[in-house]
């Protein structure tokens, strides 16, 4: 089923949904299953696995010369997503980038995804790689997620690269984007960033999924510059539990967003890790409940491959 079907069905009601990361390369599936098995209590209608394009580093010859060599470390997305639904029997959502494919693997990455039955796909430009300052689309790729959306939804009205393929099938795909409650990064505004999102549902997106955020008042102002500016689509937001001290320099560097000064002193004041999981935990709750009471569709969570946090605070919630 589409997202958009499930958030029907669910008749105004908040339903849990987490993401997931493919195992690092050379471990097996068990590791995603052993963390997604603890969770299925909550009855998530879709689970989404992010897509992880190539990396590249240099390695230094006996020579001194430099050697290029593509690192890709957490292959099996689509793998993952077929053996998810083969598995649990709910939808899995595939992360699909602009970084890393053209345009013509874009299309054999969609067909793939249909042969499978998979309905839904999350949208996304994805980030530069760590020898980028900037992102560098492939060569013939896009460089804007609203150009991939465009493609997608081209597909989903039959119109492939090749115009003289015969018998055409479309493709039938809910397509997903991300919205960012502080804007992203690299936006100069959050104003600009919302008339870019709209773009992407101009072209085809059919519901947003929020970058975490750690101040529902920054999700609930979010939400109303998107009615404002015309965005009618379910917005989902995304949260994710601090786990780490390490992590309150870390998120707000990596992704470009404020921590609440009352959760930052919270941390602060543990004497270890463990009990910074649990200030983690508790603020994720309260951040829930206040979400749910407000009525938004889903509740989406960020396990970041662990889901001992994210089953306590879904205990709590669902």
């Amino acid at each position: 089923m589409k997202v958009t079907e499930h958030i029907a069905q669910a008749k105004g009601t908040t339903k849990f949904s987490f993401e997931i990361l493919p195992p690092l390369k050379g471990q097996n599936i068990n590791s995603i299953f052993e963390n997604i098995d603890p969770l299925m209590e909550f009855n998530p209608p879709f689970i989404d696995v992010t897509y992880h394009r190539e990396e590249y580093v240099y390695q230094e010859l006996k020579n001194g010369l430099l050697q290029k060599k593509v690192v890709r470390k957490r292959p099996g997305t689509v793998g993952i997503c077929a053996a998810i639904q083969n598995r649990y029997h709910v939808d899995a959502i595939p992360h699909i980038l602009c970084g890393g494919f053209s345009k013509e693997d874009t299309e054999n990455f969609l067909i793939d995804l249909g042969f499978l039955g998979i309905d839904n796909v999350m949208a996304l430009r994805g980030d530069a790689v760590k020898s980028e300052t900037y992102f560098t689309p492939e060569k013939e790729g896009h460089t804007y997620a609203s150009k991939l959306v465009e493609q997608i939804s081209a597909l989903n009205n039959g119109v492939y690269l090749d115009e003289e393929l015969q018998n055409k099938t479309p493709t039938d795909f809910c397509i997903g984007v991300a919205g960012y409650p502080e804007k992203h990064m690299e936006a100069p505004s959050l104003d600009s960033d919302i008339h870019f999102l709209k773009k992407k549902i101009e072209k085809g997106a059919t519901y947003i999924v929020t970058q975490m955020f750690f101040d529902n008042t920054k999700f609930f102002q979010f939400v109303e510059k998107c009615r404002a500016a015309g965005i009618t689509v379910p917005i989902i937001p995304g949260l994710k539990p601090i786990a780490t001290k390490k992590q309150l320099n870390l998120i707000p560097h990596r992704f470009s967003l404020e921590l609440p000064d009352a959760l930052i002193m919270a941390i602060v004041k543990c004497k270890d890790n463990t009990q910074v999981r649990q200030v983690g935990i508790d603020w994720c709750i309260a951040q829930s409940k206040e979400l749910v009471a407000a009525g938004v569709p889903f509740v989406h969570y960020y396990s970041m491959g662990k889901s001992d946090n994210i089953k306590a605070i879904a205990s709590q919630i669902f």
